[in-house]
């Protein structure tokens, strides 16, 4: 076998161990420690994950080493960036799966990506941008800005108007997390659809601080009205 495509899987087997240690804290460091260019095509590849914790952990690992690569080398973090943004182009091929999670978490890791790319990630919940027509994937953008606003909040304000309406998507994980996401923002022009959904029982998916939980939409429609009610 080709010694390029050994080593190549033998390291897409390390980084998935990482991905599924009891550890990950400890695994995050040590992925980290790796030579980046070397890890972003594992981490691009388990971004399709089936398994939902590696998946979210690969996207949590993409954040962490984009992050450290742009402190020694900011060209190379920009080409990964460009990357992630082609791969949400029609014109890619793809689907771009992940990409839009991965974008929110690099640029909630390191704030000179944050202050280039904030106004992409943006983008693609705006209808005059680039806008995502397809629901998985605008899940996957407004949980990216949601990510953001726990860090950077000012540089995602301008996704406000834009995540309103998205209070009335049909799609249950899309309003959930768009209502996590105006509470993060303490978005007070939310307030009468985030009390509109407070009878919503329906089951969203939620990946914050390195867990997955199962949240209601009334109850993150509850907590963002809490937060927005002591801004």
């Amino acid at each position: 076998m080709d010694k390029a495509k050994q080593s190549g899987r033998d390291l897409k087997r390390k980084v998935l161990a990482l991905l599924g240690s009891d550890n990950f804290d400890q695994s995050l460091s040590e992925l980290c420690q790796l030579p980046a260019r070397q890890v972003i095509n594992p981490l691009f590849s388990l971004l399709l994950s089936s398994n939902e914790q590696i998946r979210w952990r690969a996207i949590t690992g993409m954040g962490a080493v984009v992050a450290k690569l742009a402190e020694k080398d900011m060209e190379s973090a920009r080409v990964i960036m460009r990357r992630l943004m082609w791969s949400l182009n029609d014109e890619s091929g793809g689907i771009g799966w992940g990409a839009p999670e991965a974008i929110g978490e690099i640029i909630a890791s390191h704030e000179g990506l944050a202050k280039e790319y904030a106004s992409v990630l943006i983008s693609y919940v705006s209808e005059d941008g680039n806008f995502l027509e397809y629901e998985p994937l605008q899940r996957g953008a407004v949980w990216g800005i949601g990510r953001v606003a726990q860090v950077r909040p000012h540089l995602v304000q301008d996704a406000v108007p834009h995540l309103i309406l998205f209070l009335k998507s049909p799609d249950t994980t899309v309003r959930g997390l768009s209502a996590w996401t105006v509470g993060l923002l303490g978005a007070e022009a939310a307030r009468p659809q985030l009390e509109a959904l407070l009878g919503d029982k329906a089951d969203v998916p939620l990946y914050i601080g390195g867990r997955l939980m199962v949240r209601c939409v009334g109850d993150l429609a509850k907590d963002a009205l809490a937060v927005i009610k002591h801004k």
